[in-house]
């Protein structure tokens, strides 16, 4: 199982607010273990610029803390699942959790057409 998850970061730290990140860390995952991390400067912030420019980089998966309903929006159309309510930690520390099933969520909006939808976390509400 292959899956490229990207995570809003301020910092090293994952950004509580997805609009304002300075950057995006790529966590290449493959058998449930990293085997990659990418940083990456976005756009300019405009109104869906993030949410392309994610997707555009291959995400299949957004860990954040807050976001936009219309982000969110954007995200499902182009098939990229999204999870939000995420702890400010590392990038490493936040996908570890949630491919072990640890990793406090709010809420997720996955894409249910998938085949594989197989996600290790739980939701606390």
């Amino acid at each position: 199982m292959k899956k490229r998850i990207a995570i809003p970061l301020e910092g090293n730290v994952l950004s509580s607010h997805f609009g304002r990140c300075q950057a995006f860390a790529f966590v290449d995952v493959e058998n449930d273990k990293i085997t990659n991390i990418t940083v990456l400067n976005p756009p300019e912030h405009q109104t869906g610029s993030f949410p392309r420019f994610v997707a555009a980089n291959g995400a299949t998966d957004v860990i954040a803390g807050g976001m936009g309903p219309q982000a969110v929006s954007l995200f499902n159309a182009a098939n990229v699942n999204v999870f939000l309510g995420a702890p400010v930690e590392t990038p490493e520390k936040l996908v570890n959790d949630f491919l072990a099933g640890k990793l406090q969520l709010s809420a997720n909006y996955c894409d249910h057409r998938s085949e594989d939808h197989r996600h290790g976390h739980h939701h606390s509400h």
